[in-house]
Order: structure tokens, then sequence, then C-alpha cells
């Protein structure tokens, strides 16, 4: 299925304009423009990135009572649990709070739920284990609780004392007579996408600055917050928030944090995923192999060995966690890959689902731990919101992950199915639920119908912003490391794409990889040849094998560092028959 491209609108003379102003190349000054900065002043605030410009923890919502309240239970010699999720952001958000509450001599643990068996977030058994082995401590959540009024309510009766930090959607009520902390709580906090652990390192931040001298933290608690800001960097790019505003200053500051800065775990996690001879990381190397790796562990129902991983300062047994990580990550590929080809066949099998807007598919076999990741393979193969259910979850139900496409807020399809669910979590890019078996059939069609009825992309129809159309020829090693400046990039902060038109194939397109799944392909215009790869894309070879005329590329601009050369390749997104077809 080829794509629309929607192609920005360009002013020349302000392309000249802040390129000759900022002495920026052309290339570089287009894209800019193409992304709505139009003046010097904010061409430059968008390519700064300063650690000064992040927002004072005490302006988040509910920061400054919970860091009084952590610091007194610190003081007081009580113990504290740091109460996380299995996910990335959850690991990540517990190994930073569970490090800076060491630090300060605090008396402190953790609880990791299992996946498997007790599911997402707060839950009353829990709670009640937690009160059970010591009655006067303290817990605090990270990436989870905002939804939890049950839990919370079951906390206060029993008397333990509990302090929710979140970042996920609102229910329709929150927990009462808790201290929440939340970026989108009313208090006026300027930037709402904060991931779990950006909020836990704001909270962090917090209590650090009141164990200094109430305004900054010591030179050693310091240090340990520049270090945190690598773990920070992973949550943040693996959660997919967008990489804007201070997302994006951490996630600058805290892929150098990595190299510069690692701890055992982190050391080893890299050099296992082949990463620890770099210089420089970018997003891409935080998310297609250190996040899936620590995702393995949370999935595969082992999240507590992930958050001991990144906590451990001992090197050897850091080395053994990472490669079981990584054993681990392996076994999940290969779950992966089967409930991927069980999820094509099923919709394969059933002709009435090809027209339906959204895909909602459930099977006996499916690991519950896996959905999530195979929920987004299949929006992205069928071009529409998907949702993976394993039927046999946890206590009879059945779980079930969720997974948009092209812009569709999953919170609100949710929300309108909420009276055939029985519960459900997340935002607008990704959620859970759970639900009784005997119900999926009709939360398939009324889903299908909302999303039907809100979402004005149809499977096939999806779009890709463009930021220019350009010549190969404007491509070159200097260009395409000019625009590494506008990284570190992610969602809402894309790597810049072009198109191409009058382009010829200069030789037969290939198969390539496992499974022949990915395509190498050369491409010739004005005499200038390139090769490029599209992953996921070897079906494309024996339609471009049929083309004899020229066509038109759609693709992002990579250099290939091989040998201490460099030369310039391009990532292929899509392609269209003839010289400008499929644009806008």
């Amino acid at each position: 299925m080829h794509r629309i491209w929607r192609i920005a609108g360009h002013d020349e003379r302000l392309v000249r304009e802040l390129s000759s102003s900022l002495r920026m190349p052309p290339l570089l000054a287009q894209v800019i423009v193409a992304r709505g900065y139009l003046t010097p002043e904010a061409a430059t605030a968008y390519l700064a990135k300063k650690l000064v410009d992040l927002h004072e923890p005490e302006k988040l919502p509910g920061v400054s009572l919970a860091a009084d309240r952590i610091v007194a239970a610190v003081q007081a010699g009580r113990r504290i649990t740091v109460y996380g999720d299995y996910d990335v952001d959850g690991v990540t958000a517990t190994s930073l709070l569970w490090h800076c509450l060491q630090l300060t001599g605090a008396k402190v643990d953790y609880y990791i739920p299992s996946r498997l068996e007790e599911g997402y977030g707060l839950n009353c058994d829990a709670i009640r284990q937690l009160h059970t082995e010591d009655a006067n401590r303290l817990v605090v959540t990270v990436d989870c609780g905002i939804t939890s009024t049950v839990e919370a309510a079951l906390a206060r009766e029993l008397g333990l004392e509990l302090i929710i930090t979140d970042h996920h959607q609102f229910a329709d009520h929150l927990p009462e007579e808790t201290v929440l902390v939340h970026p989108r709580l009313p208090g006026g906090y300027p930037f709402g996408e904060l991931c779990g652990v950006g909020v836990a390192f704001k909270l962090a931040w917090a209590i650090c600055a009141r164990l200094g001298d109430g305004k900054r933290a010591s030179p050693q608690m310091r240090e340990f917050l520049l270090g945190a800001i690598g773990l920070t960097a992973i949550g943040t790019i693996a959660d997919v928030v967008p990489l804007v505003d201070e997302n994006r200053i951490l996630v600058h500051f805290g892929l150098a944090s990595l190299i510069e800065r690692a701890t055992p775990g982190l050391k080893a996690l890299l050099r296992v995923a082949g990463l620890a001879d770099r210089t420089a990381l970018q997003a891409e190397d935080i998310a297609f192999a250190i996040a899936p790796r620590i995702n393995a562990a949370g999935r595969l129902g082992q999240a507590r060995l992930a958050v001991e991983l990144l906590t451990t300062g001992d090197t050897e047994r850091a080395a053994a966690l990472a490669t079981y990580l990584d054993e681990l990550n392996k076994n999940r590929q290969t779950v992966e890959r089967r409930m991927l080809k069980q999820a094509k066949e099923l919709v394969a099998e059933r002709p009435e689902w090809h027209d339906q807007r959204a895909l909602v598919l459930a099977h006996e076999e499916w690991h519950p731990g896996v959905i999530g990741i195979v929920a987004s393979r299949v929006a992205e193969h069928f071009q529409r919101p998907a949702i993976m259910i394993s039927i046999h979850g946890v206590n009879g139900l059945a779980q079930g992950s969720c997974r948009s496409f092209a812009g569709f807020n999953l919170h609100e399809g949710l929300t309108a199915c909420r009276h055939l669910l029985v519960g459900f979590g997340g935002h607008h890019a990704a959620a859970g639920l759970k639900i009784h078996p005997g119900g999926i059939d009709d939360f398939r069609t009324a889903f299908a119908q909302f999303v039907a009825e809100h979402h004005s992309v149809r499977p096939g129809e999806s779009e890709l912003n463009v930021d220019a159309e350009i010549r190969l020829g404007d491509l070159s090693v200097r260009s395409v490391t000019d625009l590494e400046r506008l990284g570190p990039f992610g969602a809402h902060n894309p790597r810049p794409v072009f198109v191409a038109s009058n382009v010829q194939l200069a030789s037969p397109p290939k198969k390539m990889g496992e499974g022949e799944r990915h395509l190498s392909i050369q491409v010739r215009q004005f005499g200038e040849t390139l090769r490029g790869v599209a992953f996921g894309k070897g079906d494309w070879a024996d339609e471009l094998a049929q083309v004899t005329g020229p066509i038109s590329i759609c693709f992002q601009p990579t250099i290939n560092r091989f040998q201490q050369r460099e030369r310039v390749e391009f990532q292929l997104l899509d392609w269209h028959q003839g010289d400008a077809g499929g644009l806008i």
C-alpha cells in the first residue's frame, strides 16, 4: 500500500534570508522553514538545546509536596518503596528514583508488578502485601497510578502513605486524599508531554535540591542528576512521547550522558547491543537496540532483572544480566515473528475485516507480554489502528494492547467503548485494556465503528509529510551531516523526509536480509547514483522490477560510515511510478 505524500510549501525568500542570516546551508534552512520556524529567532531557539531551558521542577503540580514528604521519610528512617511499571519507561523511572534515594541514605526498595500475573499498575494484592510487610513505609509510584482510585482508597484505609507520580491520561475521577504528581494536573506546568521517567527525574531533582541548600543540589547529587538524564533519555525515546520542548533537551543531553557517565549496567547493555565503541549515540540506537532489550525483561515477566541491571555497581553482575537480557530479547523476537504471522493469517481468513477501519485480533496462544510490539507491526502493515488481545490473561480476563495509526486518538476510542471493557489505560498512541473474552466480538464492532466515524484516514491512504522536493545531487556528506543539527529525532520531530522525481533504477532491485524481508535499491538522477534500503519492504522488489519508466521516491538520507569512509545513502519510505505521482 503506497501513501499520499504531503509536501510542505516553501517561501524561497525566507529560506534565503534564514540561510544568509544564520550562515547555514540552504538545505538545512529549507527544512527548518518547512517545519514552521520562519524567523532567525525561532530557528535559533529550535536548534539550541540548553539544560538551563529545562523547567524548574517546582512548577510541576504536586512535586513540592511529594519531595517534602519523601525527604521527611528519609530523615525519619522510614522505608520507601518505589512502585514502578514493567515497560522501559517504568523500569528507567524506578531505577532513577531508587538510585536517587539510595544515594541519600534512604532505606529504599522497589516493587515491579509481574506483567503476566498482576498486570499493569497498582493492584490491591500488592498494596496489602506492602502494608503487611511494613505498615510504616512510604510507597511512591512511577509511571502508573493516576487512574488507581480503588487502590489508593485501599492504601488510605490501611494507613499506608502513598504518593502517585504518573503521566498517563486521567480517568473520570482522580485518586482522593493522595499526593499526585502529574504534568497535566491543574497548575499551569508549561509542558504536558513528559513521560514517566521525565516526571521521576523532576521529582529526583526536587529531592536533591532539598537535601542540598534548598535550591541547589550538592556536587554529588548534581553529578547523579547529570547521569540520570541518560536513563531519562532511554525512557523518553522508548515511550514515543513528542521529542519537543524539554523532552528534546533531555534526550539530547541524555544521549551524551550515556557515553560520558554510563553506569556498569548501561556499559554492559551498550556492549551486548554492539554500541560500546560509539563516540555518539542517536535516538534510533536507543529505540532499536537498547530499549528492546530492557523491554524484553518486562514483557517476559522479569522486569526486576532490568532494574537490577540499571542500578548495580558490580561489573561482573552487570555483564551477566546484560547477556541474559540479550537472550530474552532474542526469545521475544522469535515469539513476535510467530504471533505476527498468526495475526496476518487471521486477517486473511476474514475478508469482512479487510475494509474495517481498525483491527481487533484475539488468540488463545498469544503471549500477553509481546502483544504490544506485534500490535505496532500489525498497525503499520495494515495501515490502521490495531488491537491485539491475549485471551488467556490475568484472573480469567483477556488482556489487550492497542497501537494507533495516522494520529488516531486511542484513548478517545477506548473511552467511547468503555461499557464493553473491564478496564483500560494509556494515551493517544498506545494503550492497554482488559476485557471479558465473551465480549471481544461486540467490542471489535463498536471500536471499528468509532474509528470509521471519527478518523478520516482510510486504510491504504495514509500520508507522509515531506519537508522538500530536492535533487539527489543536493545531498552531500556535509549537507546530510548538517541535518543532524535538527535532532534528536523521534515523535513530532522526525528525520527530514525528501522527495526526488524523475528517478531511474540504476540496477535491478534486490531482496535482502532474513527471509528476504528488506529491499536494496540503487537509483540514478541526472548522473547522480545513490544506494538505498527499504526495511520490511522486500515485496517491493517484484513491483519495481515491472517498472520501465521513471519513478518518484520518498526517502530519508543517511550517512554510511564504514572503515573511516563516509557516503550518502537513503532509507526508502515509499515510491510511485511516474514523475510526481502521490504528491499533494
